[in-house]
């Protein structure tokens, strides 16, 4: 007996520690970079100048992002909220009473089947020979609301210059913290006369937009249904 106790004790232990180790996240790899940054070409160097590019900058223009591989710091600022709601009444109601005011000229018959002209009893046209009634009604009601909310700021980096000062700008940002990883994703266009003068723009200034706010992490999993019940919620046809 003391045997199968510290059997079923030791299998416990073992169950609750494979559980325990379940739990810890693993390593997640960081966030690539953008892909579509091309290097631009650099000009011919000119010892004997007095200025160059870099230097041009500082001396006749501000340090707005423009050109190829410039960093703008972005200020993510969305909020959206959506509201649906729709109600359906639908009623209907008829009856249908259909009666015979004269039968081959005959005013009253009796039941008699060897007389045809007599097949009906009692009065002709006092009673409805055919009475039908129908009745439906539909009430139907939905309602959808939503509401999104996202504050965060990223650098961001401009990949292409396009007709117009269009900036394509893209950036990510990851932030882990006790095994638990955010990650901020951006890309859009914007005017490069919207780029304010400390080298920041908005969000809804973007055209474009593709923002992505994310976590992986424990608290992520935890706030996940298991795979078991997404499986029975997709089979389940109650």
């Amino acid at each position: 007996m003391i045997r199968k106790t510290l059997a079923a004790s030791c299998a416990v232990l073992l169950m609750a520690g494979c559980n325990a180790a379940r739990q810890q996240a693993s390593p997640l790899p960081p966030v690539a970079p953008p892909q579509t940054y091309v290097e631009p070409e650099q000009a011919a160097a000119n010892p004997g100048s007095m200025f160059n590019d870099a230097e041009a900058d500082l001396m006749f223009s501000d340090s707005r992002a423009r050109r190829v591989g410039d960093i703008v710091l972005v200020k993510i600022v969305e909020n959206a909220k959506a509201k649906n709601k729709a109600d359906t009444t639908s009623e209907r109601d008829s009856t249908n009473n259909y009666t015979v005011g004269a039968y081959f000229g005959q005013d009253s018959a009796s039941i008699n089947p060897m007389n045809p002209v007599g097949a009906f009893g009692g009065k002709v046209g006092t009673n409805a020979l055919l009475q039908t009634g129908s009745k439906s009604k539909l009430d139907g009601k939905g309602e959808t609301k939503r509401e999104n909310t996202v504050t965060a700021t990223i650098a961001a980096r401009v990949v292409r210059v396009m007709p117009g000062g269009l900036l394509q700008v893209e950036g990510a940002r990851e932030t882990r913290v006790n095994d638990e990883t955010q990650y901020i994703v951006l890309s859009g266009l914007v005017r490069s006369r919207d780029v304010a003068s400390d080298n920041s723009v908005m969000s809804t200034q973007l055209a474009d937009s593709r923002i992505a706010y994310y976590g992986k992490g424990v608290l992520a999993d935890k706030q996940r249904p298991g795979w078991f019940s997404r499986l029975m919620d997709n089979l389940w046809p109650f």
